[in-house]
């Protein structure tokens, strides 16, 4: 960065003031709440991280200086719960993703269950080439044999390897009608209604407990 388009020593200033404001806000915020999803709390909450991260990105850009805080992105947060207090029905939305590590090991699992699907009345196994060399058609036997929560579980076994994972659980006031949503599974997903939220990832640490947020759902910590 030119030293033209450097903050000035006076806005770091300024940037570290607002941190020290939003810091009493959320203080008062969180002494004065009216309960768990409060959503005072939750936008001091706000506030207090664009704060820091504000006053973080001044301070390295004019001293080269770093602050010890670990600034949540946006698509790490949830905005305020606007859903129903008491709940008629819930979506729970799971995303897992898995890399193929070991492309050989998943023909071979998936060919193993082919196999055992075409046993003939007399107990005779009639091999056919029902997944051959095709990863894609592999997986497709893999995931009709087995639940998503068993393939999470035995993924090695697989020839898989775990990526990031999240699970919501979204409030709804009834459920839709059969059928409704079918070709668009994801699409009325409204993170405004999430009850509680699980995320997996490698960011996290092994031994990584979930806290609840501001707004009283829970969240892997960074």
């Amino acid at each position: 960065m030119s030293d033209a388009a450097q903050p000035t020593a006076a806005e770091v200033r300024a940037a570290a003031e607002a941190v020290k404001a939003a810091l009493d806000r959320h203080l008062e915020a969180v002494e004065n709440r009216t309960g768990d999803d409060d959503p005072a709390v939750y936008a001091a909450f706000n506030d207090l991280a664009a704060a820091a991260e504000a006053y973080d990105e001044r301070l390295y850009d004019r001293y080269d200086e770093v602050t010890p805080f670990e600034i949540p992105g946006a698509e790490d947060s949830l905005p305020p719960y606007a859903g129903p207090d008491q709940p008629n029905a819930l979506s729970v939305l799971i995303r897992r993703d898995y890399a193929v590590a070991e492309p050989q090991r998943l023909l071979a699992q998936a060919q193993r269950i082919a196999d055992a699907e075409e046993e003939g009345d007399d107990g005779t196994a009639r091999t056919g080439a029902a997944v051959g060399a095709s990863v894609h058609a592999a997986l497709g036997v893999l995931f009709g044999e087995y639940e998503p929560d068993e393939i999470a579980s035995r993924h090695k076994e697989f020839g898989l390897e775990e990526g990031d994972s999240t699970l919501w659980v979204a409030a709804a006031d009834d459920l839709p009608e059969p059928g409704e949503w079918l070709s668009t599974p994801f699409d009325q997903a409204d993170p405004s209604r999430v009850v509680c939220r699980f995320d997996v990832s490698a960011v996290f640490d092994e031994d990584e407990m979930y806290e609840e947020d501001p707004t009283g759902r829970s969240r892997a910590l960074p």
